[in-house]
């Protein structure tokens, strides 16, 4: 019975959960961003180079056997998921960002501390 409770403990924690958690979000959240980089936004900038080159996909780009047309979509590819996220993250941090208080002034007690200097430095 201990070793199942204690795998309990551990299992259930806070952070455990809240990583699984974490985890499975990412996991939808990359698929969406995949799924929007490859449908919308590469198609959207790569076909008038593409149709310039007189091909139909970027995967043709070819230079001596070498695919390099693959390896540019992955940068674009690369370059917009860092671009999305670099403002998604901007947008939750602007949301989550503290409120900025006032300083308080000084309390009663530095007020008369300072009187009582201010009264000293007189004599």
């Amino acid at each position: 019975m201990g070793l199942i409770k204690e795998f309990k403990d551990f299992a259930f924690k806070g952070n455990v959960v809240d990583l699984a958690v974490a985890v499975i979000i990412g996991g939808a959240f990359g698929k969406i961003i995949t799924s929007f980089v490859d449908d919308v936004i590469t198609p959207l900038l790569l076909n008038p180079a593409l149709e310039a080159a007189n091909l139909k996909n970027i995967s043709e780009l070819t230079w001596n056997g070498v695919k390099y047309g693959n390896f540019l979509s992955a940068i674009i590819s690369f370059l917009i998921i860092a671009i999305v996220l670099f403002m998604l993250i901007k947008a939750v941090n602007k949301v989550n960002k503290p409120a900025v208080e006032a300083p308080a002034g000084p309390s009663n007690e530095e007020v008369l501390l300072t009187e009582i200097r201010d009264l000293l430095r007189n004599k």
